[in-house]
């Protein structure tokens, strides 16, 4: 005992300088690996958080929405309800979108494309005019792709057509008894012809800027695209049987009875 505490008395303080120096070392070696084993454990599990959330995102982004066309009809200035009409769906979280009625072709390319990649929400078609009778035939055109359609909005087309049988659902809002829309091969889907002939302030300049019809459109639209109604290879006939023939007064139409 004594020897040693000669020996550590009488040691150089150089000596006691470079033990003390290892020591130090020695504790700040251990003192990183600790702190670099804890660092690791949280980037790790923040790694896993951020990589969850990503994920939830990107599912979340690449879930099929539904989908609103909305067409436009002569020279895109007569037509601009549909512009007032594609905002209001937007703000309900709908996706919507406006084209002219010559861009018709273009658009159900578009549908068809996003259908064969797998994207099978709720298809819809509005349109004023010949925008009106651009909806009707893209919803034929689909049906020969059978890519079906929940739900059709004409407002004030120029003719009759034939609902096909892809189509789950027709709002037909019109002021001419010529263009009633009807029935066509394997329709069993829910049409209403509406009869607005006799409104006050409802015109064919005027129909599809009415908020009274736009906020009637917009509640099928929400239910199309909220999958309450108009559900494509469902009978959605229970409401409003179609009627079988394309002649004015074949079924009684509908009217609202309100001024635009």
């Amino acid at each position: 005992m004594s020897t040693n505490l000669t020996r550590a008395l009488t040691s150089s303080p150089r000596s006691l300088l470079a033990r003390a120096l290892k020591s130090a070392i020695a504790l700040a070696i251990v003192s990183c690996f600790i702190a670099g084993a804890s660092t690791a454990a949280v980037s790790a599990a923040g790694a896993a958080t951020a990589a969850q959330a990503r994920a939830r995102k990107d599912s979340h982004e690449a879930a099929p929405r539904p989908h609103v066309y909305l067409m436009r009809g002569l020279m895109n200035i007569f037509s601009l309800g549909m512009d007032q009409l594609a905002a209001t769906i937007a703000q309900h979280g709908i996706d919507a979108s406006v084209h002219n009625h010559a861009e018709a072709d273009a658009v159900v390319s578009q549908i068809a494309a996003r259908y064969r990649a797998g994207d099978h929400a709720a298809i819809i078609l509005i349109g004023h005019s010949l925008g009106a009778d651009a909806v009707m035939l893209m919803a034929q055109s689909l049906n020969r792709m059978e890519i079906p359609v929940a739900l059709v909005v004409p407002f004030d087309g120029t003719g009759s057509y034939a609902a096909p049988k892809n189509l789950a659902c027709v709002l037909n809002l019109t002021q001419r008894d010529y263009a009633y829309m009807h029935a066509g091969a394997g329709f069993h889907g829910k049409l209403s012809n509406v009869d607005l002939r006799g409104d006050v302030g409802i015109d064919h300049f005027t129909i599809d800027k009415s908020p009274r019809l736009q906020a009637y459109a917009l509640k099928s639209v929400l239910q199309a695209a909220n999958a309450q109604s108009c559900q494509p290879g469902l009978d959605n006939s229970a409401a409003a049987k179609p009627s079988d023939k394309p002649a004015p007064h074949a079924a009684a139409p509908l009217r609202l009875g309100f001024e635009g």
